[in-house]
């Protein structure tokens, strides 16, 4: 495990979902979806019609600060992987990386794992002391929200 300092700069949460692997996926995979299961209370909005489908696509977040994020996907295969990696809008990622797993046990249940990597974040020390501050269980607030979703809409992604 990679650490600064102690503190580990990969940070990873798993659990098993009771839902098909498609509806968890689409949850993740359509960005106007996030905020409704952020465990963190960062995300606000993004608009409709950004369904990521490819490495290099790129999805806009509006923060719950107003703040702009451009999220570049670097890892992508459809239902089971993507990993992205955020920036300020306009500017080159800093380095750090969220990444989302799914490995299905079977039709209806899927083991997803969470992961945030701030191993290669190169920019100010104020985004530093955040990564530093992304725990396991932060990443499993967001985990057990996709979770509720998922279990409860029966099969249903939106709203």
């Amino acid at each position: 495990m990679t650490e600064e300092n102690g503190i580990p700069t990969v940070v990873t949460a798993s659990r098993v979902i009771a839902a098909p692997a498609r509806v968890i996926f689409e949850l993740i995979a359509d960005p106007a979806q996030q905020p409704r299961w952020d465990g963190n209370d960062n995300l606000a909005e993004a608009a409709p019609g950004q369904r990521v489908r490819a490495v290099g696509d790129v999805f806009t977040m509006t923060l719950t600060n107003a703040g702009i994020r451009g999220n570049h996907v670097v890892e992508f295969e459809e239902g089971r992987l993507i990993a992205w990696t955020p920036s300020e809008h306009g500017h080159p990622p800093p380095g750090h990386l969220w990444r989302w797993e799914l490995e299905p046990l079977d039709e209806n249940r899927v083991r997803v794992t969470h992961t945030y990597d701030w191993s290669r974040l190169t920019d100010d020390p104020k985004r530093q002391q955040r990564a530093r501050n992304t725990t396991s269980d932060w990443l499993l607030a967001s985990a057990d929200r996709l979770a509720e979703l998922a279990e409860a809409n029966d099969g249903q992604p939106s709203a």
